[in-house]
């Protein structure tokens, strides 16, 4: 039912099937749920709350995935490498507890979200999910974090930021530009934020495109990892329950594979019935699927990690807005 929904909600989002007048008159009410909202935190009557150190906040405008996990990963990492001491803090979408939770590496992703499991197994840094970011934001800082990263934050003002990342999908943009239901728009399109990354497609002017590469393929049981060419030849079946699984696919392609397609909704609590296929070619899935298929006992199966590449004037750029921030801050 779910993904029928999906599928059916899609094709008005993106694939140019107009929306109904139901949908029209459901999306002019969110967007007056959406204005008085801004109106009640500009005004001061829901308050913001601002930590003693630097918050960056990933997030997009739509509804669904966009990159931002991998972005998360990249900024975590590279800050690290910076001197930083980076932690993250998610709301873990898709799990199955409601308790706030410290990520541990070895914990079942229906504790913690197959994303903020991905980006603790990533980064090694402390990771913390909680519906209240800014609790969970407060613990990174009690446990020695000098930066907070927010991964999925944008529409979540009531946790102070101090630089806005928003990060597009490249092949869609922001869809028909109709704000939820009748679009994907979670908040209307061309609001400021500090940095844009485009996913895939084309940056624009004050844009910095990110380009996600492949990894060679590990094997979900263990073992050592092929190389994508290693599948060359044969058919693949490929499985991936993210924001956009078509851009997975043509990456398959890309490296000259033949994938048969499985496409399964965001965040989807797989079952090992969903990854039995007939013929049994190899099994390839992101590694946001695979974390959630480990106990699956899954043979010839393998998850594909994918590296996130920006131009370095993008961290030039970011490292600038910190130091500022730093520079701002800095005791008299």
């Amino acid at each position: 039912m779910k993904a029928r929904l999906e599928r059916w909600l899609l094709r008005r989002w993106y694939g140019g099937v107009a929306p109904g007048p139901g949908l029209k008159l459901a999306s002019l009410l969110f967007a007056g749920a959406v204005a008085v909202r801004g109106w009640l935190y500009r005004r001061g009557l829901l308050r913001i709350h601002r930590l003693r150190v630097p918050v960056i906040v990933v997030g997009n405008l739509v509804a669904g995935g966009s990159g931002k996990t991998p972005l998360t990963i990249a900024l975590a990492r590279g800050l690290a490498a910076q001197g930083w001491r980076p932690g993250i803090v998610s709301r873990g979408h898709g799990r199955q507890s409601q308790d706030p939770v410290r990520v541990s590496t070895a914990m079942p992703a229906d504790v913690c979200g197959d994303e903020p499991l991905l980006i603790a197994r990533q980064t090694g840094l402390p990771v913390f999910v909680d519906s209240d970011r800014v609790a969970a934001a407060r613990r990174l800082v009690a446990e020695g974090c000098n930066l907070v990263i927010a991964d999925d934050g944008l529409q979540h003002r009531r946790l102070g930021r101090d630089i806005e990342i928003e990060v597009v999908d490249g092949e869609r943009r922001h869809g028909n530009g109709r704000l939820i239901p009748a679009g994907p728009l979670r908040e209307p399109a061309g609001r400021r934020v500090d940095l844009r990354v485009v996913n895939g497609g084309n940056a624009g002017a004050g844009e910095w495109p990110m380009r996600l590469v492949l990894g060679q393929a590990e094997p979900i049981d263990g073992g050592p990892s092929r190389p994508l060419a290693s599948f060359a030849g044969s058919p693949v079946h490929a499985v991936a329950g993210i924001g956009n699984p078509g851009r997975f696919f043509a990456a398959l392609r890309d490296h000259a594979l033949a994938p048969v397609e499985h496409a399964f909704p965001d965040h989807h609590a797989y079952r090992p019935d969903d990854l039995r296929f007939s013929p049994a070619h190899p099994l390839l899935m992101t590694e946001k699927d695979a974390v959630k298929c480990v106990d699956f006992s899954l043979s010839n199966a393998f998850a594909v990690p994918v590296r996130a590449e920006l131009p370095a004037g993008f961290f030039a750029q970011l490292h600038e807005r910190l130091a500022e921030w730093s520079s701002a801050h800095a005791d008299p």
